[in-house]
């Protein structure tokens, strides 16, 4: 064995989007990494399902181009060509609401007009920016925050759907510091989420960035990476055993061709929750602080892609797709209307609509067998928007363990993955649990990990010489 390893070689393990993101920026600065996996494909939660002229997106449906890293990320990838905009006719979104579909508003006319929420919320509204703040350090929930200054009525049909649409949890639960902060900072910085939001849209010249896809889904994206990457991606490599040395880091992985012993200079865990929780690491007793992440809840999901001929669903499906709040007492969390957001995921003359059941609402409906879950999808869409009959095509995703949720209280967990960082030099912890739930999070969490790996083996005796020649 090498009494000093490589200096430029850096490990990641896991080869979801984080971690490949990672690895593509640690190449990008001449280092070079080395991407472990323990399934035989790339992208973790997010896949794609095609046949017969159908297309299901298995997890993620869409990435938002806002942030301008993520579109400078998908240019430089080569992507840039095959971006997959939604249609004109997905600018809709629909809140269900005693028994019909009303759309979200999206203008001051349309807000004063809508029947969504009633006229005593809209006046109470106008009180919004001089309601006082939290203290900053307060860890509240969502609803907490939204009943205090928003009132019920926007909790119930505005972000109510909306958590269950994003998180499928449970805003009574979640904590607004964590799960959404956004919001959080709007109140913090400009003591109101009307001023703040109108601040920043002055500054930033208005709302930007477009919802997108592939034509052939996003798995475009994780394939594409690793392309880049060749064959620095292993996978059906799982690591079995992490060791901290003197000169960085002893991997024992189990590839084809059996165990393998390597050492690197930097060690990347880009893994959900319960994947950090079970990292192989031997002689670190820190790495004991990572059994904690088991706790975070991650309710069930199921996701249920139903196709049927046009003329079999009454509704226009004129939107991206419908948000069902908890008030109105369904069996669906919402349905996306897959046709209508982005092309060619149905054949000619059918549409369709992915339902999403479960989530912290309803556990239970998540556990139900095909056929009865089937059952449920279809009498929620026929009630909703008129889908007639049994659907010409089905297809049924099932997450055990599906979205982290950053409930309140959950700073505990964050602490616990920079103690064990800390504790560990050359470690750099990152994921969906740490960084956010989005794809978008997923991009910056990877360059941010990739940054600190590079700094880390920047700092290392003779590693500073070998950077810049390979530059």
């Amino acid at each position: 064995m090498p009494t000093r390893p490589p200096t430029r070689r850096v490990a990641v393990i896991g080869a979801g989007l984080t971690g490949l993101t990672a690895a593509w920026h640690l190449r990008r600065a001449g280092l070079d990494p080395v991407v472990f996996e323990k399934s035989r494909r790339v992208g973790g939660a997010i896949g794609a399902f095609a046949t017969d002229g159908w297309r299901h997106e298995l997890g993620p449906n869409s990435l938002l181009e806002g942030p301008p890293e993520v579109a400078r990320f998908i240019d430089d990838l080569g992507l840039g060509a095959r971006r997959l905009y939604a249609g004109p006719a997905a600018k809709n979104r629909y809140i269900y609401r005693g028994g019909r579909l009303v759309p979200m508003p999206a203008a001051p006319l349309a807000f004063a007009a809508t029947r969504l929420f009633s006229l005593r919320a809209k006046i109470a509204l106008l009180g919004e920016p001089w309601r006082r703040r939290a203290p900053a350090d307060a860890d509240e929930s969502v609803a907490a925050f939204v009943l205090r200054r928003l009132g019920r009525d926007f909790l119930d049909y505005a972000i109510n759907p909306f958590v269950g649409g994003v998180y499928a949890g449970d805003p009574a639960r979640l904590s607004v510091r964590h799960a959404f902060p956004k919001l959080h900072a709007l109140e913090q910085e400009h003591g109101s989420l009307i001023r703040g939001a109108l601040k920043r849209r002055n500054t930033s010249g208005g709302p930007s960035g477009r919802i997108f896809s592939f034509p052939d889904g996003l798995a475009e994206l994780p394939r594409a990476i690793a392309a880049s990457l060749g064959v620095a991606v292993r996978l059906a490599t799982p690591v079995i055993s992490l060791r901290p040395h003197p000169h960085g880091w002893e991997i024992i992985s189990e590839g084809p061709d059996g165990p393998t012993t390597e050492e690197f200079s930097a060690l990347v865990c880009a893994l959900p929750a319960d994947a950090l929780a079970s990292l192989p690491f031997t002689r670190l007793p820190a790495a004991g602080g990572l059994a904690v992440l088991r706790e975070i809840e991650h309710p069930p999901v199921a996701s249920v892609f139903t196709g049927f001929a046009r003329g079999n669903v009454a509704h226009a499906l004129d939107g991206f797709g419908v948000l069902v709040p908890q008030v109105e007492h369904r069996r669906i969390l919402g349905a996306l209307f897959s046709s209508t957001l982005f092309a060619e995921r149905a054949p000619a003359g059918h549409v369709a609509v992915t339902s999403f059941v479960g989530g912290s609402r309803n556990p239970e409906l998540a556990g139900l067998d095909d056929g009865e879950l089937l059952r449920v999808v279809q009498g929620e869409l026929e009630h909703m928007i008129g889908a007639r009959g049994a659907p010409a095509f089905a297809h049924i995703q099932r997450w055990p363990r599906a979205i982290p949720q950053y409930t309140v209280g959950y700073q505990r967990f964050k602490d616990a993955i920079a103690g064990v960082e800390a504790g560990a030099p050359g470690l750099f912890i990152g994921g969906n649990a740490r960084d956010g739930i989005s794809l978008a999070n997923c991009i910056a969490a990877g360059r941010r990990l990739a940054t600190a790996a590079e700094g880390f083996v920047a700092a290392t005796p003779h590693a500073s010489g070998l950077l810049a020649a390979a530059r």
